[in-house]
């Protein structure tokens, strides 16, 4: 089934074309980086009219980046939630326009699956049951993955997403948005022990994540030794400090979850996915406990559509549809647990 996939849950206006056998056509993003950023994060409102102005033009391209005719198109998955639910019903009435002017079925796509799904984008392959992390601005979870379509949450953030936080340091900083690439950057030349922030509830038995006082942290530390604008040293220490306690808890979680369950093989996606730091450490830390670790490449972990059009696939080829009246759900909830 040739399927078209759509995302517009936060900022990313996207669109993918994946084969029959789960091939990727093609992959187009167009990003809001620029229009946000004099804000220091996301305007709902530009968002919306954003995605308003792009998603048919990058349908169109990424239609003609597949070398597809629209009309071969047989499916399409779009992204109902979670995520901004204005930007969301723009993508959601997209795929209605085009799946009633072309006569065919389209599916509602979680985004959280999707990400999940990120980690299945040809050639990467792992095998089932696995564990699923999903590191994002706007979440931070794991799941128990039995199989497509099958999932138990096994733990999240009680507060600040890990994405977030990266975003509230890069500010105070005055580092500018968005935080996780500038702190990336900056944190290479620095001393990730120059000082131990904390790693919170790194050590206890559930799962779960809370970054809230990891930031306070960082705040505290602000206050007693202030940052000077020409001091670049101090600043990377900072980052580079601040990015391995979330780096610690992440990689600490992720392979307690893998032991917890009895699974050997363990996901990664979600735009905080990108960093290279946790990308080394968990690739090493997942060598030496033998898991088999997949990291999607950094254009799929963070929103695309391939994701989307990947996940809608499967469900489409399962006769699993939606129907006209499905409307977008800004917190949408992905596994019981």
């Amino acid at each position: 089934m040739l399927v078209l996939g759509i995302e517009t849950s936060c900022d990313e206006t996207a669109a993918a074309v994946v084969g029959s056998g789960g091939e990727l056509l093609s992959s187009v993003v167009s990003t809001q980086l620029e229009l946000h950023r004099p804000f220091g994060g996301v305007v709902p409102e530009i968002a919306s009219r954003s995605h308003l102005e792009n998603v048919l033009p990058v349908v169109d391209q990424a239609i003609q980046e597949a070398g597809v005719e629209l009309s071969q198109i047989q499916g399409i998955g779009v992204t109902y939630g979670p995520g901004l639910v204005g930007a969301l019903l723009v993508g959601l009435q997209a795929a209605k326009g085009l799946s009633l002017a072309l006569n065919i079925p389209f599916v509602g796509v979680n985004h959280l699956e999707g990400h999940l799904f990120a980690s299945f984008i040809p050639p990467a392959n792992p095998s089932f049951p696995l564990v699923g992390m999903v590191v994002s601005g706007g979440h931070t979870s794991l799941f128990l993955v039995e199989a497509k379509g099958k999932y138990r949450r096994l733990g999240k953030t009680l507060d600040d997403a890990a994405g977030e936080s990266f975003d509230k340091v890069a500010k105070m900083l005055g580092l500018g948005y968005p935080g996780g690439p500038a702190i990336s950057k900056l944190a290479t030349q620095g001393d990730p022990k120059a000082h131990r922030f904390p790693r919170a509830m790194a050590k206890r038995d559930n799962l779960d994540f809370s970054f809230s006082g990891l930031k306070t942290a960082v705040m505290m530390h602000l206050r007693k030794n202030p940052v000077q604008d020409d001091n670049t040293k101090q600043k990377a220490d900072i980052c580079a400090s601040f990015q391995q306690a979330v780096v610690d808890v992440l990689k600490i979680k992720s392979i307690k979850a893998v032991k917890f369950t009895g699974c050997r093989h363990l996901v990664i996606s979600g735009g905080v996915a990108c960093n290279s730091r946790l990308r080394e450490d968990l690739s090493i830390a997942c060598q030496q406990e033998g898991i088999e670790c997949v990291i999607p490449s950094p254009e799929f972990c963070t929103d695309n559509a391939a994701m989307i059009a990947l996940c809608g696939q499967y469900y489409l080829s399962n006769n699993h549809l939606s129907p006209f009246d499905l409307n977008a759900i800004a917190n949408l909830k992905l596994g019981a647990g």
